[in-house]
């Protein structure tokens, strides 16, 4: 069975092989364990106590902000994103959150598809956002109202 729960410490070990596995610039686990301490909601998805995926928010006056969000490779493409980031906004209006908030490269049109199906619009764009292998990548902001 697969269920989404809060993301523990000994947690973090199981986060980082996915990042580290799909990330070229991939978070380190002191900023993992940071978002876990100052309240953010950090979250696993997983199966039998294996780590499928993991999401973070954090939520401030208002506005929510996606931070991260990442699924094994072979877990892609099944339906768990959408159930991640239905949980994430599902936390962020909880939090009384109006707005959620994220950026995506502008070359993962995976992750791009699946925000706009889930009704984010493009609010902006930020140049050399993201660390890339070729030198620095654009982000699209893409933003979601919950009211």
């Amino acid at each position: 069975m697969i269920n989404i729960r809060p993301m523990r410490e000994e947690d973090i070990g199981g986060v980082m092989i996915i990042e580290n596995e799909v990330c070229d610039f991939p978070w380190t686990p002191g900023i993992f364990s940071d978002c876990i301490k100052v309240g953010y909601t950090c979250s696993v998805l997983e199966e039998n106590d294996e780590i499928l995926g993991y999401g973070l928010l954090s939520v401030t006056a208002g506005e929510g902000h996606i931070l991260n969000i990442c699924l094994q490779p072979k877990r892609q493409r099944q339906g768990l994103g959408t159930r991640l980031m239905k949980h994430l906004l599902e936390q962020a209006q909880i939090l009384k959150s109006d707005t959620v908030y994220l950026e995506v490269r502008v070359s993962n049109k995976g992750a791009y598809d699946l925000y706009r199906k889930l009704g984010f619009n493009v609010v902006g764009h930020r140049k050399d956002y993201y660390p890339s292998t070729t030198g620095r990548e654009d982000a699209i902001v893409l933003a979601k109202s919950l009211k």
